[in-house]
């Protein structure tokens, strides 16, 4: 198992509060975690139908045997175990009772705001990050490029030793993806058009979020696109990134952008087959740039933070990859470059921009594919993996 740096935080969230969620997108490691975490609790998984039928059939009964340092995985399996939950831990009042998991932030969440609010601490694990794979001491699991590790992604299986092939994984995750989070607990029967539209999502990474482009693509109408994309965000598959709301003088575009959530999903998606197809290729800077902030939203759930990150456009084309956003004002402006070779070009817009923004040298970034990171009079330029170094 690689080392997971979520690991401090659930740490300290147990001594914090009675229940820890964990939840996040399918297969990311959440229940392996949660047991190198808590060796010492009992793992009670509410996918057994078994299990299941005990706890509907007794719940107070159930609990009286699965009463502390549980973990109760999948648990959005049984939504009614909330509510006992929330008996036992008032009457208890003891930090570290109860770990739960779930891949289905939708109903996880809505389930936990209504019964155990101030007793849960919700935490987000996504797959791998770069720092995480690099930092491990498994040299054979560490990609051996950018390309490779924006084709392969971060999801575990594909960094434990096994022969799995990437291709065959990601086949594999969208099929039961469809079949059993989508079919089975969304009720979504147009399965062919779902998937369809899943694909087109993939090719539109790094663009904007229209819904009427999506609907004319995938003949559905746009608040079915709208429905689908909140399952794609709610599975944590695909998310929508909101545009810096501060104008600075400008008329600003006001669309959403789209990233997915992992970046060997979305190359599967769009029909690549080898890292090699990416360098040069139409999908590469795109791409490349949904790693990067898929790495900052990363480093913001391992110490159990909600991102501020956003973009910046206006009407006339001038445009901040991302802005990371403190105390209510700019803490960082980014520019991505996919190239490995460093352009001084690269800094325009943040050289006209940043100052009228307040935001210093230190604090304005170049990320770029490159193999050296350094300091110019511009601002800082990075490589994907010293992300992990940034005061979020």
């Amino acid at each position: 198992m690689i080392p997971r740096a979520l690991t401090r935080e659930l740490h300290l969230s147990a001594s914090e509060l009675p229940v820890i969620a964990l939840t996040g997108p399918r297969q990311s490691g959440k229940t392996t975690l949660a047991k190198a975490c808590f060796p010492d609790f009992e793992y009670v998984s509410m996918e057994n139908p078994d299990t299941r039928r005990a706890f509907n059939d007794d719940p107070r009964y159930f609990l009286s045997r699965y009463h502390r340092h549980i973990i109760f995985d999948e648990a959005q399996r049984t939504p009614q175990l909330f509510s006992y939950l929330q008996q036992v831990v008032d009457e208890t009042n003891e930090p570290g009772q109860f770990v739960l998991t779930g891949s289905q932030n939708f109903l996880l969440l809505d389930t936990i705001s209504q019964t155990l609010a101030g007793r849960v601490a919700v935490r987000h694990l996504l797959p791998l990050s770069y720092s995480e794979v690099l930092a491990s001491d498994a040299d054979t699991e560490r990609p051996d490029s950018i390309e490779e590790w924006v084709f392969r992604g971060g999801y575990p299986r594909l960094y434990g030793g096994s022969t799995i092939r990437t291709v065959n994984f990601y086949e594999d995750y969208l099929r039961t993806y469809v079949e059993r989070d989508v079919r089975k607990e969304l009720g979504v029967r147009k399965l062919t058009d779902y998937t369809r539209f899943v694909k087109y999502a993939a090719h539109q990474c790094g663009k904007s979020y229209v819904a009427s482009d999506f609907a004319n693509e995938c003949g559905v109408s746009r608040i079915t696109v709208n429905d689908w994309m909140s399952i794609l965000e709610s599975s944590f598959v695909a998310f929508r990134m909101l545009p810096y709301y501060k104008n600075y003088g400008k008329r600003l575009v006001k669309m959403p952008k789209l990233y997915f959530y992992d970046t060997g999903l979305a190359c599967n998606l769009q029909g690549i087959e080898s890292p090699m197809q990416l360098r040069g290729g139409d999908a590469w800077g795109n791409l490349f740039e949904n790693a990067v902030v898929v790495e900052i939203i990363k480093q913001y759930y391992m110490h159990g933070r909600e991102p501020r990150l956003y973009y910046w456009r206006d009407n006339r084309g001038m445009e901040i990859d991302f802005v990371i956003e403190k105390s209510g004002k700019p803490q960082y402006v980014i520019e991505v470059k996919a190239s490995s070779t460093y352009d001084v070009h690269a800094w325009a817009t943040i050289d006209k921009m940043a100052d009228s923004m307040g935001v210093d040298t230190e604090h304005r970034l170049l990320v770029y594919s490159g193999a050296d990171s350094f300091d110019t009079r511009h601002g800082r330029v990075l490589r994907l993996q010293d992300l992990a170094s940034l005061e979020l």
